[in-house]
């Protein structure tokens, strides 16, 4: 769906939106991360013009909805390789890419109009720490299992375990972002997997719940 009569993005007020956010996380970003977010914001923005990428549509929403969203989940990562499932716009993968150069993240969706945008971003903005690979998870037979499998908007825990079990490492963990408290979600996790833990997240800027619930394989 085209917009129109649209406001041009003042960059200097957006960049200090980012960086008053990512100074309230608690880890330190590394050195001109502000710069990529910005861009990354603009490509969504721009490529949302046309296709339906993601229903947030304000770039100052897009900072505490998408980035800084996604930016929370980085201290509870685990291991080297990295799989973001169902990624959609690249979110959190690209955010926590730009997080995190020293992990190597795979973002996966089966959407191709999505995966060709993530691959416009990870091109534009240099990020050599991205693989973009469009398949339904169902499918997907890749040569080495995940450390972490992160996903954003899955239909449920349950089939999130599911499907991904056979590419989850012996000590990998699953990383399910949620809204509000999952009760009726946790109740029909496999026994195959058990909770971890569940964190209780604060997005800056956002007042709304966020949970990040931690799952792991039954040995």
């Amino acid at each position: 769906m085209r917009r129109h009569n649209l406001k041009p993005i003042d960059d200097h007020a957006l960049e200090e939106l980012i960086l008053r956010g990512i100074q309230r996380l608690p880890y330190r970003m590394p050195e001109g991360s502000s710069g990529l977010l910005l861009r990354f914001i603009h490509l969504l923005d721009k490529w949302n013009r046309i296709y339906n990428l993601t229903s947030i549509r304000e770039p100052r929403q897009m900072v505490s909805r998408h980035i800084l969203d996604s930016l929370v989940v980085r201290p509870y990562l685990h291991g080297q390789r990295i799989l973001d499932v169902g990624s959609g716009a690249g979110l959190p993968g690209i955010p926590l890419a730009i997080a995190a150069p020293e992990l190597n993240f795979t973002l996966l969706d089966s959407n191709n109009k999505k995966t060709r945008f993530i691959l416009q971003v990870v091109t534009d903005l240099g990020l050599k720490n991205v693989e973009v690979v469009t398949a339904r998870i169902e499918e997907y037979q890749p040569a080495q299992g995940f450390d972490t499998v992160l996903a954003r908007a899955y239909s449920s825990l349950e089939k999130l375990s599911q499907d991904v079990r056979e590419i989850l490492n012996a000590e990998g963990c699953i990383l399910a972002m949620k809204g509000s408290y999952p009760l009726a979600e946790l109740e029909s996790i496999p026994v195959t997997f058990k909770v971890d833990t569940i964190n209780k997240l604060e997005v800056p800027g956002l007042d709304a719940e966020r949970h990040l619930v931690i799952l792991r394989a039954v040995t």
